[in-house]
């Protein structure tokens, strides 16, 4: 997949529509210092923007494989330009995550795109958790690699607060104590 190409199409048109979006997954763990290996972009979405999404996603020559009330899979018959996922943000705490999201430039300035912050990364990786058991070792070392990088400046109490939604306490208590 070339990233490059296929962020500077769809910032465009995300901005063009007035999208609002946030970079999520393994290329924003890359952006707050966290070395991950993604094949993918995925993105937080307002749901009410899904219709304009799908619409770009179409024009731009991608096939929707999957689509339900909390996500969408884009599929590129051209390997360049790979897959796209999105969560569909509605729910008060997802819309909240996007607001918090923050401007970064990458590619070395070249291209600005709006992250979501590592605290609101840490929570979607509870949530995957929690959805997916099997995922757990991978999302874990996830989040125990930037509480390494942003410990000291992380919102501490919307951190605890995901786990609390999740009711997932213990691990909250295990990863701390590490």
């Amino acid at each position: 997949m070339d990233f490059k190409s296929v962020l500077s199409i769809l910032l465009k048109e995300f901005d063009k529509n007035n999208i609002d979006y946030a970079l999520m997954g393994g290329f924003a763990l890359g952006i707050w210092g966290v070395g991950s290996t993604t094949v993918d972009i995925d993105f937080l979405v307002s749901r009410d923007h899904m219709m304009k999404t799908d619409r770009i996603m179409l024009e731009a020559g991608y096939e929707c494989k999957y689509r339900s009330e909390n996500v969408s899979q884009y599929v590129s018959s051209l390997r360049v330009f790979g897959e796209v996922d999105f969560l569909h943000a509605f729910r008060e705490a997802s819309l909240e995550m996007l607001k918090r999201a923050v401007q970064k430039e990458i590619f070395g300035g070249s291209l600005k795109i709006k992250v979501l912050q590592p605290e609101d990364i840490i929570g979607l990786k509870v949530q995957a958790i929690k959805n997916n058991p099997r995922r757990a070792e991978r999302d874990i070392m996830d989040i125990k690699s930037l509480i390494s990088v942003w410990g000291k400046e992380l919102d501490w109490s919307l951190v605890e607060g995901y786990f609390r939604i999740f009711n997932m306490e213990k691990l909250y208590e295990r990863i701390i104590k590490k």
